[in-house]
């Protein structure tokens, strides 16, 4: 209990000082990111980011979010990363930090 708590305290002390980020990759032929508001009647995938995560897109394949707490960076990246599921055989995907398919 004593390593747990302390965790979580010193996450949110790396939190409110430096904050956290997860890059993310889009791998694939045709997969680009754009910050654009709202875009109805696009057949694009469109995702609200919530307001305690700042998102910054770097290169039209590479998505920065940033946030202060750590749980809820990784649950966002985590349902944006579920838009698009692993495609076995050509391995197109969004790719959280460095993670790969195994």
């Amino acid at each position: 209990m004593w390593g747990t708590t302390r965790t979580h305290i010193a996450n949110a002390l790396t939190g409110i000082s430096t904050g956290f980020s997860t890059p993310l990759y889009l791998v694939g032929v045709g997969y680009r990111a754009a910050m654009e508001e709202d875009p109805r009647g696009t057949p694009y995938v469109y995702v609200p980011i919530p307001p305690w995560v700042d998102a910054k897109v770097e290169t039209p394949t590479k998505i920065v979010f940033s946030a202060t707490d750590k749980h809820l960076l990784g649950l966002f990246s985590a349902r944006v990363r579920a838009y698009r599921k692993p495609e076995p055989y050509k391995g197109k995907t969004v790719r959280v930090k460095s993670v790969k398919k195994k």
